[in-house]
């Protein structure tokens, strides 16, 4: 009888607000501070918006030789994991030669690989990765409704692996294309593409890292999504259905997907795009120098106070760094007035740069900064740098030198010329603490600390001022580059 009158007057409003009351006295204890219970995401919605968007590409390459060649036809999706993530070909499978009664030197075609890409634009833009249709004769994309269409390669940039083709269709699904300034490190990702084949795979994670250096001109998305050979060109996309990046590698040490996977950022991605639908090639600046990153143990012994900016390792002569009156040694911390936190920005920048246009760089040199105005020039391709030859001279070790472990000489006026430099001593003898900071024998020395030598002289002046409790910074040439190592005290 009194369970059943509680019950029955639990409806009333005073008996029903002491109920609350109760109830919330003896939970709050337990859970002071309610967190918002997230459930995990549904990706179905998003699978159903951009799946029509993503394709799957084959590629096909024609070659003369022998019909039959090894034992038999090689899975192709293999051919890609191998050729992708080892660079070689299937290990245990031997070359053979020709079977009897086959013909030689016919022309044949044989599968190269297979990768993804996603529609770009209605009238039949498709983009995907440079590494999926390098070397390839023919390209065909099968859309997910199973019509394939031969494509045309409208360009490719391998120094970003982005690559646009084109085939004939209107009215396709295309993608929509997002802000990656709002991607979130822990944020929700999923992928599509065509692993080993298998299209319209569906894979999600997080983003593990943004600005990830594994390029010179890409600060890569770094997530955990899997990503497998097949996968290269295919769509990374955010919980607002857009694309946000191309995924393109993996880290891996056995070939599969280890949990780590990276990403071309979209915005650089379409850059890149609009280049190549415009000319078919990607224009990119350049001003002529070899950059090394600055070190802490450097900036802090030069008066720089952080690691930051790019050091210059080497000028190229007549180029526009050259003419702007860039040195070897010097520390480009600022690109028209953008900082430059890490050597590998500054390539990035100078490539976006229109070439033909003028900037600003400024450079930290002997403990100061100043502003050199450089134009900007077309990047070709790269060019090998040669070391100057040295000439032997016989050494001579004074008092000042013999204190941190050298013995240099004055530089002939055909050394200067050779190495194109004003001033400076060589370096004859190397012992004690300058060898433990790895100068050697034939380097030249231009700086110490942040105080120019241009001879015997004044470097005999600079060792007697310099600071030999601290580590001692040396610039140096060593043929055409310059580098920064620290002569430490000796314990």
């Amino acid at each position: 009888m009194i369970r059943f009158d509680f019950f029955k007057m639990a409806g009333t409003p005073v008996l029903a607000a002491a109920m609350a009351l109760v109830a919330v006295t003896a939970v709050a204890p337990v859970h002071p501070a309610h967190a918002q219970v997230r459930g995990l995401p549904d990706f179905t919605e998003l699978v159903e918006q951009v799946g029509p968007s993503v394709v799957n590409i084959r590629t096909i390459e024609k070659s003369r030789g022998n019909a039959a060649q090894g034992g038999g036809q090689m899975d192709e999706e293999m051919q890609e994991f191998f050729r992708r993530f080892f660079g070689q070909p299937l290990p245990g499978v031997p070359r053979q030669g020709p079977r009897p009664n086959q013909p030689q030197d016919e022309e044949r075609e044989r599968p190269r690989g297979v990768g993804s890409g996603f529609i770009l634009t209605p009238d039949g833009y498709v983009m995907t990765n440079a590494h999926v249709v390098d070397g390839a004769d023919e390209v065909l994309v099968t859309l997910p409704d199973k019509r394939e269409f031969k494509a045309r390669i409208v360009g490719a940039d391998k120094r970003t692996d982005v690559a646009v083709v084109k085939i004939e269709a209107a009215g396709l699904p295309a993608v929509k294309v997002g802000d990656v300034n709002r991607l979130k490190v822990g944020e929700w990702v999923m992928a599509i593409g065509s692993p080993f084949g298998l299209e319209n795979t569906v894979t999600a994670g997080i983003v593990s890292a943004k600005q990830r250096d594994t390029g010179d001109y890409l600060p890569f998305i770094q997530t955990d999504v899997a990503i497998n050979p097949g996968n290269s060109g295919g769509p990374l996309i955010n919980m607002r259905g857009e694309v946000v990046g191309i995924n393109s590698q993996i880290y891996s040490r056995s070939g599969g997907f280890m949990g780590i996977s990276f990403a071309i950022p979209m915005d650089e991605a379409i850059r890149v795009s609009d280049q190549l639908r415009a000319t078919g090639r990607v224009s990119r600046g350049r001003i002529g120098v070899q950059i090394d990153q600055v070190t802490k143990d450097v900036a802090e012994s030069i008066g720089l106070g952080k690691p930051q900016g790019a050091l210059v390792r080497s000028v190229e002569s007549g180029s526009p760094a050259d003419k702007a009156g860039v040195e070897a040694g010097d520390i480009i911390v600022k690109f028209d007035g953008r900082a430059i936190d890490k050597a590998t920005d500054l390539p990035r920048l100078v490539g976006n740069t229109k070439p033909g246009s003028k900037s600003t760089l400024t450079v930290f040199r002997r403990g100061g900064s100043r502003d050199l105005s450089v134009v900007i020039a077309e990047l070709e391709a790269d060019k090998t740098v040669a070391k100057a030859p040295e000439k032997e001279v016989k050494p001579r070790a004074s008092a000042a030198a013999q204190s941190i472990g050298l013995a240099v000489s004055d530089l002939t006026d055909a050394q200067k010329k050779e190495l194109k430099i004003k001033g400076g001593v060589k370096v004859d003898a190397a012992t004690e603490g300058a060898a433990r900071a790895g100068i050697r024998e034939g380097d030249v020395i231009v700086a110490i600390g942040n105080t120019e030598v241009g001879n015997l002289k004044e470097f005999e002046a600079a060792v007697a001022k310099a600071d030999r409790s601290k580590p001692v910074p040396v610039l140096l040439r060593r043929g055409e580059l310059a580098t920064y190592l620290l002569i430490r005290p000796a314990r």
